[in-house]
């Protein structure tokens, strides 16, 4: 199996969909000749021409809407918007068409097609570049929401996505881009949608997280199961919405405590649904509060302050040890 960052996992899922179904393309600003902004479509112009890598206008709406008129006519297209903060101008046509074709028609049209975004901090970029804003396509019924944590997730996630009959929203954590590689098995198996993945298992309290802050809660629960001997499970949350509420009630009603590590500012953000599926499911099984590592309600900062928004080491690993310590 080939270690791989992030990057070139998504390019290898592209390319081995492109090669195994003709209905595939991408599309969107510069993923043909240039290969994209993070280079994640690179090579596909060469290798399928720019029928099926197609440069598009800088106009994100009309991205999308060619990409679901392409999508209700037979095609598969994989719409690229440069960076997560520029998709906003996108949502009248997703939300009002792509997220509701198939109940507008009573099922005579599906919508098969992914949105795929760079979203999140860490790369000291742009104002408009450093969201972490998947609760306003969270909140779509009609489309899935999924984030990938690893290389090898967003390989498998991505098959996933684009063989999906609906549209869905595929958002990559871009500071975990070439933040490091893991092996992929490249064999095309699609990993299910709507499932969350327990990275690790334990009985004395649940972590949960997902994208570019899984990796750095990671180090932190390792850290703590060597230094306090704590038995701690590991949640990867992967598909935003819909969400694997069976996975977190499962893991809290056995372990009692729960912490959720977030990018997305605190108000309304997936911690506050995780938290509500607990309180449905498993509050009997509490024995301590919830506690919720996020960003700030406040517009990303640029960056200096970047680091200081986005969850630090120190916060999440204080967040774990007050709630394991909580009687």
């Amino acid at each position: 199996m080939p270690k791989l960052t992030m990057v070139q996992a998504i390019n290898l899922a592209l390319h081995q969909e492109m090669e195994r179904d003709e209905s595939v393309l991408v599309m969107g600003q510069d993923v043909g000749v240039n290969g994209g902004v993070f280079r994640v479509t690179d090579g596909l112009g060469d290798k399928f021409g720019s029928d099926r890598a197609i440069d598009a206008p800088l106009a994100e709406g009309a991205i999308i809407g060619t990409a679901i008129g392409m999508a209700m006519n037979g095609l598969k297209p994989v719409a690229e918007m440069q960076f997560s903060g520029f998709s906003y101008l996108s949502i009248p046509q997703l939300e009002g068409n792509g997220a509701r074709m198939r109940t507008r028609s009573r099922g005579q049209f599906t919508v098969p097609m992914v949105m795929r975004m760079p979203y999140g901090g860490g790369v000291r970029a742009l104002e408009h570049h450093s969201e972490s804003k998947e609760t306003y396509y969270a909140h779509t019924p009609g489309m899935k929401t999924v984030i990938p944590s690893t290389p090898k997730a967003a390989y498998h996630l991505l098959l996933a996505a684009i063989r999906d009959p609906d549209p869905v929203v595929f958002m990559e954590p871009k500071h975990s881009y070439r933040a490091f590689k893991e092996e992929v098995d490249d064999n095309g198996e699609a990993w299910e949608l709507g499932k969350a993945r327990t990275v690790q298992e334990g009985t004395d309290l649940t972590v949960i997280s997902w994208g570019a802050m899984l990796h750095r809660t990671e180090k932190v629960v390792e850290q703590l199961s060597e230094d306090r001997n704590a038995s701690i499970e590991l949640i990867d949350l992967q598909t935003i919405y819909p969400m694997d509420g069976a996975t977190i009630a499962k893991s809290v009603m056995k372990t009692g405590r729960c912490v959720i590590v977030q990018e997305a500012q605190k108000t309304l953000g997936p911690a506050s649904e995780i938290i509500s599926i607990i309180n449905d499911k498993a509050l009997m099984y509490l024995e301590a509060p919830v506690k919720r590592v996020t960003g700030y309600d406040v517009i990303m900062p640029y960056f200096a302050r970047e680091n200081q928004y986005v969850p630090t080491i120190g916060r999440i690993k204080r967040a774990i040890e007050e709630t394991l310590d909580f009687e």
